[in-house]
This record gives structure tokens, C-alpha cells and sequence, in this order.
């Protein structure tokens, strides 16, 4: 394993390194310390390697990862695995508004709670949230799923397209054009499956479904107050 210090390398450096190797590198277990809370750690990677974080990271984090694996041992700071690719990032802790926005594959793990519109315009990432999800989280997610163990704030799934959003605890309201369906044998499926994916625990029986009424696809004057 190779052990980065980054009170003494900086994020540039250590971003440089990671982005220039080799297809075929054997470089493939990193561990980086002393983050304390900076911006863009990690961005951009696209090689099969693993990353242990150990500490709390700023502003996008592990942004449109491709094929990594990444850890952070602490919380997380605005937008991180902003568009996603492929590949997991999982925060051990707590993550702050737009986590996986726009997310595109792979999964996101956060095992605490996340902030405002996590998930917002997501585009096939699934997300799966230990804990409880802020207000307008999938605001206008196109595609993909969104796991809730916990409870979600106002305006969930705001202006939904044909993503799915399964949360197990409260629900504060829903947003425009966003309903609860019926839970099917294939969601309860769907959702043992992406539980055991994040290594979390739940009932995929308790949880409830919210996806698009599809009211909102095309403008029609008796739903203009909705837009």
C-alpha cells in the first residue's frame, strides 16, 4: 500500500500522480492521510485502484470516478462523487448538499446522513443513504435509484423523471410531479440488493416507493401551477 501525507504533498501532486498511471500499473492500494477538509481530492480518476481516505474531505471529492474504489474515513464536503462513472465511493460519515449530483454509473455509499438535493440530477447512479436525506434530494433525477434508510426532508424527488427513490422511514412532502407507486416484488428485490451491495442493514418490506406521475413530460395548461 502506498501512503500519501497530505500535509506534506499537495492535492495537485498527488492527483497528478494518480491520473498518469500506467493501464497496467500494479500501484493499485492507496492510503491518504491528514486531508483536513481539502477540495478536489481524488478528481477525476479513471484507473481500477483503491483509495482509503482517512480524515474529512472538502468540496468535490471523488468527482466523476471512473473505475476506482474510494473510502473516506470521515465526512464529506459539497458535490462529492459529482458525476460518478462507474466505480464506489463510500463515505464512512456524513455528507454535505448535492452528493453524487448528476451521477452517471457506479455506486455511492454514504453510511451517515446526507445533506440538501443528494442525488439531484442523477443519470444512473445508484445511492444508497445509511441515514436521512435533506430537502429536494432527486430533483429532477433522470435515471438510477436512490436508497433511504432513514427519513427525507421536503420536495423529494422534485420535478422527477424515471428515477426510483426508495425510502424507508418519513417522507416531509413531496415535490412537483412526484408520487408514491406501488412496491413490487422486483423494487423489494432491488432494494436487498443494493442494501447488501452497501454492506447496510434494512427491511427492503418497509421501504416505500416514489417515482414520476409523468404529468409534467409535456405542458398542459391544467398543470401550470406545477412548472
Amino acid at each position: 500500500m502506498i501512503t500519501v501525507d497530505l500535509d506534506a504533498t499537495e492535492v495537485r501532486e498527488l492527483n497528478h500522480r494518480l491520473h498518469h498511471l500506467p493501464a497496467d500499473t500494479n500501484e493499485r492500494l492507496w492510503r491518504v492521510v491528514n486531508p483536513r477538509g481539502k477540495h478536489a481530492l481524488l478528481a477525476g480518476l479513471d484507473r481500477p485502484v483503491a483509495v482509503t481516505i482517512e480524515g474529512h474531505v472538502g468540496y468535490y471529492c471523488a468527482g466523476m470516478n471512473q473505475e476506482a474504489e474510494v473510502i473516506i474515513d470521515g465526512h464529506a464536503g459539497v458535490g462529492v462523487a459529482e458525476n460518478i462513472m462507474s466505480g464506489t465511493v463510500r463515505v464512512r460519515g456524513n455528507a454535505s448538499q448535492a452528493a453524487a449530483a448528476s451521477g452517471q454509473g457506479g455506486l455511492v455509499v454514504i453510511e451517515g446522513d446526507a445533506s440538501a438535493r443528494c442525488g439531484i440530477s442523477m443519470k444512473g447512479v445508484d445511492i444508497v443513504v445509511g441515514g436521512s436525506v435533506g430537502h429536494m434530494s432527486a430533483f429532477m433525477a433522470q435515471t438510477g435509484r436512490l436508497v433511504v434508510c432513514g427519513d427525507a426532508g421536503a420536495d423529494l424527488g422534485d420535478s422527477l423523471y424515471e428515477a426510483a427513490i426508495y425510502v424507508q422511514g418519513a417522507v416531509a412532502g413531496l415535490g412537483a410531479d412526484c408520487e408514491e407507486q406501488p412496491m413490487t416484488d422486483a423494487d423489494r428485490a432491488a432494494v436487498a440488493d443494493l442494501l447488501a451491495r452497501a454492506g447496510l442493514p434494512g427491511d427492503p418490506a418497509r421501504f416505500r416507493r416514489y417515482g414520476s406521475a409523468r404529468r409534467l413530460y409535456h405542458f398542459h395548461v391544467d398543470h401550470a401551477d406545477q412548472y
